[in-house]
């Protein structure tokens, strides 16, 4: 899966959640400007950020790396 996939599967995972871009970077803790870069490939998304968002969202880094197209749950 190319980088525009990876984003894009961050911009759905919060889109069908209902969630803002601001309520994600509160969740991060940035601004909302810097997790729009994020989602537009603007900047890279901090592996730290990459690891909360596997956790918020329940799914595994394989997942939106795309290697597996199954939301693996995270226990």
């Amino acid at each position: 899966m190319n980088n525009h996939n990876y984003m894009k599967r961050l911009r759905d995972l919060r889109e069908d959640h209902d969630l803002t871009q601001k309520e994600i970077a509160y969740y991060l803790g940035t601004s909302q400007t810097m997790y729009a870069r994020y989602e537009r490939e603007a900047n890279e998304l901090p592996i730290r950020h990459f690891i909360a968002l596997c956790k918020y969202y329940n799914v595994s880094a394989d997942y939106l790396f795309g290697f597996t197209t199954t939301k693996r749950k995270i226990y």
